[in-house]
């Protein structure tokens, strides 16, 4: 890297340890911002357009001067790059959120076993000086092996998965739960990094390497 050329730096919207350590795979300085953001949605359709848009609200929230810890943490935003993702599960097109109970992660848990279902991350990334967006979003095929009531009700109470978007961590989870993964592993367990990466590059972010 020219040694002339000083790289903004990056706020990441996320409190999730998953997407702390995934990140931290890039080598890349970052502070971590809680997003002041309503994840709620209107309905548990999915589309594309839906999930991209929950990403970059959550940017922009945190590029918001008037949040109370933001203004003095970046003084303006104008020298930061925000990165912020949310991932769904889906299943027949509907999305699967984080379970309100373990009885709502014991059901979730029922309708997956034996079936196909997709998890999507949409990853944004914004300049806090330009206000210039780029999006990307990232889906990976997981199917279930079919499940015992046993083995989701234990896994359910061993695991506590009710911070988790259709209840359940795959890296949590062995050949006995999973069948099979197509696409990104990264982006089931929250943060694809090599969108991430991609983003912060079209966003002109220097990599060392």
């Amino acid at each position: 890297m020219n040694k002339d050329f000083q790289n903004k730096k990056i706020i990441l919207a996320s409190q999730s340890p998953r997407r702390h350590s995934l990140i931290k795979k890039l080598n890349i300085d970052f502070d971590v911002v809680k997003p002041e953001f309503d994840e709620k949605m209107d309905s548990d359709d999915y589309s594309d357009d839906k999930i991209k848009s929950l990403s970059l609200q959550k940017a922009l929230s945190v590029l918001d001067e008037n949040g109370a810890d933001k203004k003095s943490l970046c003084a303006g935003c104008d020298d930061y790059l925000v990165v912020s993702a949310d991932t769904v599960v889906v299943l027949d097109n509907k999305i699967l959120g984080k379970p309100k109970d373990e009885q709502q992660a014991v059901k979730m848990l029922h309708d997956l076993s034996g079936k196909t279902h997709f998890v999507v991350t949409a990853v944004s990334v914004v300049d806090g000086e330009t206000k210039k967006t780029f999006s990307e979003l990232t889906k990976t095929f997981v199917s279930f092996q079919n499940l015992s009531d046993n083995q989701i009700e234990n896994y359910v109470k061993d695991k506590k998965p009710l911070d988790k978007a259709g209840a359940y961590g795959i890296q949590e989870m062995g050949p006995e739960f999973i069948k099979s993964v197509d696409g990104d592993l990264e982006n089931v367990i929250g943060l694809p990094t090599k969108s991430v990466k991609k983003l912060l590059l079209l966003a002109g972010y220097r990599f060392d390497y």
